[in-house]
């Protein structure tokens, strides 16, 4: 199936292509992102837990887009295995892109070490050295991505979401530190600082009526591309470009932090 592509859309493959890497892909936010790409002409290689999901989006993808998908179904806690998968490929990624995360909700009292383990391993471990392990072959190539997602909740202590919070500041912080470093050698990084999205797994969670400013995962995915190689942080929606000022430079961090626990008050 031939695919018409504009000349837009041929530069991004010229920059980040011809294969990009999306770690929790299989549903929601990461299947957003993978169809983003494919429209734009990368290949994809695919990780995430869901065999299932990530294959049949596969076969939807080389149909519609005639791009080529890779799928790996592993657990994305497991670093090692992550590294070897990566290692054995047979062509360099151009474009990665984290989105797994994974989010212990309650109390801290409540959240057992082996949770917060896998938060910490899932979040915070596995996209730093990926990005290490991706980024050296960016820089051997003379150019790339690398896209970390992150989140409003970790603009300041998150109550019932404190973990999760402080594993999403980490993201943002290191993309801010990738990004100047690795702009003289033609690679772009970029934090996307996202609120509330409609995904499956937020409208589980979330038991009362969508947040203010709540987005769908295909308008944080274009704002964030759009955003790619122009600055180190991005957040998706005027509304919650707003609400992050106003907690983050406005008011005192213990208001804010108050406020952020009536936001999460609900989530179980």
């Amino acid at each position: 199936m031939a695919v018409k592509v504009n000349n837009k859309a041929v530069s991004f493959r010229e920059k980040y292509g011809p294969w990009a890497l999306v770690a929790g892909a299989s549903y929601g936010l990461g299947a957003a992102w993978a169809e983003a790409l494919a429209r734009r002409g990368l290949n994809l290689v695919l990780l995430a837990r869901g065999k299932e999901q990530l294959e049949a989006s596969a076969e939807r993808f080389k149909k519609q887009y005639a791009v080529d998908v890779m799928c790996h179904a592993l657990d994305l806690a497991d670093y090692e295995k992550t590294k070897n998968v990566i290692s054995d490929l047979k062509t360099p990624i151009g474009l990665m892109v984290y989105n797994a995360a994974f989010a212990p909700i309650g109390l801290f009292e409540d959240i057992s070490e082996e949770q917060l383990a896998l938060a910490a391993a899932v979040n915070v471990r596995t996209p730093l050295l990926l990005a290490k392990l991706l980024s050296a072959q960016m820089i051997h190539n003379g150019r790339g991505g690398i896209i970390l997602m992150s989140s409003l909740a970790g603009g300041q202590g998150s109550p019932r979401l404190q973990t999760y919070a402080a594993t999403k500041a980490f993201n943002a912080v290191l993309a801010e530190g990738l990004w100047k470093e690795l702009r003289p050698r033609n690679i772009d990084v970029l934090g996307c600082v996202a609120g509330a999205i409609l995904t499956p797994g937020y409208q589980q969670a979330e038991k009362t009526n969508a947040a203010p400013g709540t987005l769908s995962a295909e308008q944080v995915v274009e704002q964030a591309l759009r955003a790619l190689g122009k600055k180190p942080i991005i957040v998706p929606g005027a509304i919650n470009k707003i609400a992050r000022f106003v907690m983050t430079r406005l008011l005192p961090r213990r208001t804010a932090i108050t406020i952020m626990g009536k936001n999460t008050g609900g989530l179980s």
